[in-house]
Protein backbone atom coordinates (compact mmCIF):
# COMPACT_ATOMS: atom_id res chain seq x y z
CA UNK A 1 0.00 0.00 0.00
CA UNK A 2 2.74 2.70 1.01
CA UNK A 3 4.71 1.63 -1.93
CA UNK A 4 2.04 2.19 -4.17
CA UNK A 5 0.90 5.53 -2.70
CA UNK A 6 4.47 7.02 -3.37
CA UNK A 7 4.64 5.24 -6.70
CA UNK A 8 1.32 7.12 -8.06
CA UNK A 9 2.85 10.46 -5.85
CA UNK A 10 5.56 10.16 -8.31
CA UNK A 11 3.66 9.84 -11.59
CA UNK A 12 1.03 12.70 -10.47
CA UNK A 13 4.54 15.00 -9.87
CA UNK A 14 5.68 14.25 -13.54
CA UNK A 15 2.25 14.43 -15.46
CA UNK A 16 0.52 17.59 -12.92
CA UNK A 17 4.15 19.78 -14.07
CA UNK A 18 3.19 18.78 -17.73
CA UNK A 19 -0.36 19.03 -17.58
CA UNK A 20 0.15 22.96 -15.83
CA UNK A 21 3.42 24.38 -17.34
CA UNK A 22 3.61 27.88 -17.93
CA UNK A 23 4.49 28.00 -21.36
CA UNK A 24 5.33 25.86 -24.64
CA UNK A 25 9.35 26.05 -23.90
CA UNK A 26 9.24 25.11 -20.08
CA UNK A 27 12.04 22.45 -19.77
CA UNK A 28 13.14 23.22 -16.00
CA UNK A 29 9.88 23.35 -14.38
CA UNK A 30 9.37 19.83 -15.81
CA UNK A 31 12.69 18.69 -15.52
CA UNK A 32 12.27 19.78 -11.76
CA UNK A 33 9.17 17.28 -11.37
CA UNK A 34 10.70 14.79 -13.16
CA UNK A 35 13.43 14.67 -10.31
CA UNK A 36 10.82 14.99 -7.80
CA UNK A 37 8.70 12.27 -9.58
CA UNK A 38 12.00 9.73 -9.50
CA UNK A 39 12.97 10.21 -5.91
CA UNK A 40 8.99 9.12 -5.06
CA UNK A 41 9.68 6.34 -7.48
CA UNK A 42 13.15 5.45 -5.70
CA UNK A 43 11.31 5.55 -1.72
CA UNK A 44 8.26 3.12 -3.37
CA UNK A 45 11.20 0.35 -4.86
CA UNK A 46 12.65 0.94 -0.76
CA UNK A 47 9.46 0.58 0.75
CA UNK A 48 8.58 -2.33 -1.60
CA UNK A 49 12.37 -4.13 -0.78
CA UNK A 50 11.09 -3.39 2.96
CA UNK A 51 14.03 -1.13 3.61
CA UNK A 52 14.10 0.18 7.18
CA UNK A 53 15.60 3.45 5.67
CA UNK A 54 13.05 3.91 3.51
CA UNK A 55 9.64 3.87 5.94
CA UNK A 56 11.84 6.49 7.90
CA UNK A 57 11.57 8.66 5.41
CA UNK A 58 8.21 7.99 4.24
CA UNK A 59 7.35 9.21 7.80
CA UNK A 60 9.16 12.17 7.50
CA UNK A 61 7.76 12.65 4.07
CA UNK A 62 3.97 12.14 5.19
CA UNK A 63 4.55 14.24 8.61
CA UNK A 64 6.24 16.99 5.97
CA UNK A 65 3.05 16.56 3.65
CA UNK A 66 0.46 17.15 6.41
CA UNK A 67 2.16 19.97 7.95
CA UNK A 68 2.84 21.80 4.43
CA UNK A 69 -0.56 21.34 2.83
CA UNK A 70 -2.58 22.09 6.35
CA UNK A 71 -1.05 25.44 5.86
CA UNK A 72 -1.68 25.72 2.33
CA UNK A 73 -5.62 24.77 3.21
CA UNK A 74 -5.83 27.16 5.86
CA UNK A 75 -4.55 29.62 4.05
CA UNK A 76 -6.75 29.21 1.10
CA UNK A 77 -10.17 28.54 3.79
CA UNK A 78 -9.07 31.63 5.73
CA UNK A 79 -9.22 33.76 1.98
CA UNK A 80 -5.83 34.69 1.77
CA UNK A 81 -5.47 36.44 -1.53
CA UNK A 82 -3.11 33.62 -3.67
CA UNK A 83 -3.43 32.24 -6.64
CA UNK A 84 -3.25 27.88 -6.15
CA UNK A 85 -2.29 26.21 -9.31
CA UNK A 86 -4.39 23.74 -10.39
CA UNK A 87 -1.93 21.01 -9.65
CA UNK A 88 -1.45 22.50 -5.89
CA UNK A 89 -5.26 21.33 -5.33
CA UNK A 90 -4.84 17.87 -7.29
CA UNK A 91 -2.25 17.04 -4.87
CA UNK A 92 -3.57 17.99 -1.56
CA UNK A 93 -6.66 16.07 -2.49
CA UNK A 94 -4.33 13.60 -3.24
CA UNK A 95 -1.39 13.52 -0.32
CA UNK A 96 -3.59 15.05 2.77
CA UNK A 97 -5.86 11.52 3.00
CA UNK A 98 -2.94 9.18 2.25
CA UNK A 99 -0.31 10.18 4.62
CA UNK A 100 -2.96 10.62 7.27
CA UNK A 101 -3.70 7.12 6.97
CA UNK A 102 0.08 6.46 5.82
CA UNK A 103 1.41 8.08 8.80
CA UNK A 104 -0.20 5.98 11.95
CA UNK A 105 1.02 2.88 9.48
CA UNK A 106 4.06 3.83 9.52
CA UNK A 107 4.72 4.49 13.57
CA UNK A 108 2.88 1.08 14.17
CA UNK A 109 4.72 -1.64 15.61
CA UNK A 110 3.41 -3.60 12.72
CA UNK A 111 5.29 -1.61 10.39
CA UNK A 112 8.26 -1.99 12.38
CA UNK A 113 7.69 -5.78 11.81
CA UNK A 114 7.84 -5.34 7.95
CA UNK A 115 10.45 -3.25 7.61
CA UNK A 116 13.02 -4.73 9.54
CA UNK A 117 15.24 -5.31 6.69
CA UNK A 118 18.24 -3.39 7.28
CA UNK A 119 19.66 -0.70 4.48
CA UNK A 120 22.29 -3.37 2.84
Amino acid sequence: MASGFFALAGVLEIVLAVIDRPSEAAFWPIWEAVGRGLMDGLLALGLWNRLAICRTIASLYCTATLITYSVVVGMAVAGTPARYSPSVVVQSLYHIPSCALLLPYHRSSQAAVAFARPLL
